[in-house]
């Protein structure tokens, strides 16, 4: 297949395979989909068939967990550092809720909202059985979603040692949940390599 051409547009199964004869490195990189979309606010969730490969930390809010979050609040309202020292407890990668306990969660938005943690239900985060839910996550559930202020989305789709197969069925169930005429260009790449662009 040659040497990489950056403004070529290739299938994915060449992707892939270029993708693999780019590898540098000894670890087993991330591979990361790069997504233009045509508008924001595009989002939605989807279990990935082969999960990412990534250990998700999940939280299910509890009056104790909002407490030790809470720590990270300014000593008084004066104050408007966002976090005291930054000891409010963040050891989570999604943090799930059942609706009852939003009232106590206002109380850390501050904290919460900015690191995008604050539950809510287009992500699928404000849920009736967040027990449930967490499982879901850790088999592989992913949440996409455009960045705030750009038609942009950056998601991870697995590990190199994936191989081809299980990378491209993940690739394109992602694809799919968030529909080909919403998005504009597709970029795949992996921790070290450049991107290489995806005809889909």
């Amino acid at each position: 297949m040659g040497t990489l051409d950056r403004n070529k547009k290739y299938i994915l199964a060449d992707a892939l395979s270029m993708l693999e004869k780019l590898q540098r490195s000894k670890f087993d990189e991330t591979v990361e989909l790069h997504i233009n979309t045509i508008e924001t606010g595009i989002s939605g969730n989807l279990t990935l068939p082969h999960g990412t490969g990534k250990q998700i930390r999940v939280a299910i809010a509890t009056d104790e967990l909002i407490e030790e979050i809470a720590k990270g609040l300014p000593a008084t309202p004066s104050q408007d550092s966002g976090l005291r020292g930054g000891r409010g407890k963040i050891d989570f990668d999604i943090l799930l809720a059942a609706p009852s306990m939003m009232p106590k969660l206002a109380r850390v938005a501050k904290i919460l909202g900015p690191k995008g943690l604050m539950p809510n239900p287009k992500n699928a985060t404000l849920v009736k059985d967040p027990e449930k839910a967490a499982e879901s996550f850790k088999k592989g559930q992913v949440n996409f979603r455009t960045e705030l202020k750009a038609p942009i989305m950056h998601l991870t789709v697995g590990k190199m040692s994936f191989g081809g197969k299980k990378l491209a069925e993940n690739i394109t169930a992602l694809i799919d949940a968030i529909k080909k005429e919403k998005i504009r260009n597709v970029t795949l790449k992996s921790t070290m390599s450049p991107g290489i662009k995806l005809e889909f």
